[in-house]
């Protein structure tokens, strides 16, 4: 387990050891001009799927099914930014999100 207490690995630019693209849909970014933000993963219809809290360095990663997703940052004083993005197995989508 990491220090926050749980068992995520650890958010950075490089893909974790043994992950196979192959198999994989990944949407990942790196959220700048935020002190503490979420990521939260959305899909095609707006329905909640998932939420990160975006790393030190403003980076966050999601493993998601191939298709239409929407990747929202909410940071402090209220501010939120939807992105949309496609994710497609074998590929690692890849954000740059301004807040």
């Amino acid at each position: 387990m990491t220090i926050q207490g749980c068992a995520a690995p650890e958010q950075t630019v490089t893909l974790p050891a043994g992950i196979d693209l192959s198999t994989q849909a990944v949407i990942q970014g790196v959220v700048t001009g935020a002190g503490t933000a979420y990521a939260r993963l959305l899909d095609h219809s707006g329905e909640f799927t998932g939420e990160v809290v975006v790393s030190d360095e403003g980076i966050f990663r999601f493993f998601a099914a191939p298709g239409s997703w929407t990747v929202r940052i909410i940071a402090g004083g209220g501010v939120s930014k939807d992105v949309a993005v496609e994710a497609r197995l074998g590929e690692v989508s890849q954000l740059q999100v301004a807040v």
